[in-house]
């Protein structure tokens, strides 16, 4: 598989009135036969949901479920007891395995939330469904990146499903950094969150994506401020 860019503007759009939403990859009732998943990562939905609405009681299982609020608060209830309201700087995941009903409303009477919710298929089918969110010290990331999220119960980060690592960071413009991939079987899926970035020589803008499976680093330089995630995931 060759490198992959994704435009902000070439994601597929469903707008709902109380959701607005962008699909990295196939979902729902947008289907693109050549981005339906990068490896293990099966969806990666950017969404804005307006003042008190939300997405009732539904179900999921076998998915492993990242949810990154960029601003606003968002409420999640859940089948196995579970309720809280997230809100930016904090990561929440839930391992739906072997079954789980959730529901998700932006928490504000007021304001829209946007967030991303993003999918990866698990590492081991019908485990126990689990429920975890941390706010994270937003020193922690800057000027490099901050794993938020990965099979490591034992560096900070929420422990998943998969041999996953979520990284986040907050660059300063004129900065450069490199990484590197975890595992030699993974590929990089980047997403600028804010910002403007040189990713290898590819210039990739606010919202824009980057999917990097023949070269074992990412070389990045800054341009403006900006807030990137990488994800670091296997492709089988």
């Amino acid at each position: 598989m060759s490198n992959i860019i994704v435009r902000a503007n070439e994601r597929g759009h469903a707008d709902h009135g109380w959701l607005n939403a962008r699909h990295t990859f196939s979902f729902a009732g947008y289907y693109n036969p050549e981005r339906v998943h990068f490896g293990m990562l099966r969806v990666f939905n950017d969404d804005i949901v307006t003042p008190a609405m939300g997405f009732g009681m539904h179900p999921h299982d076998n998915m492993e479920i990242v949810t990154i609020p960029i601003y606003g608060a968002l409420e999640h209830k859940d089948s196995v007891g579970h309720q809280g309201v997230i809100t930016a700087g904090e990561v929440q995941v839930m391992s739906a395995g072997s079954g789980i009903y959730h529901s998700e409303f932006n928490h504000s009477k007021d304001e829209e939330g946007n967030l991303l919710q993003i999918w990866v298929f698990p590492k081991l089918r019908d485990i126990q469904p689990r429920y975890d969110q941390k706010k994270f010290d937003a020193e922690g990331r800057k000027n490099k990146f901050q794993i938020v999220a990965s099979p490591e119960k034992e560096n900070g980060s929420l422990w998943l499903n998969q041999d996953v690592y979520f990284n986040l960071g907050d660059f300063d413009a004129g900065t450069s950094v490199m990484y590197e991939r975890k595992l030699k079987n993974n590929g990089m899926w980047i997403f600028i969150i804010e910002g403007e970035a040189e990713v290898n020589g590819e210039k990739l803008n606010r919202r824009d994506s980057m999917g990097i499976t023949d070269e074992d680093t990412a070389d990045i330089k800054f341009a403006k401020d900006t807030k990137m995630l990488i994800i670091d995931v296997p492709m089988r």
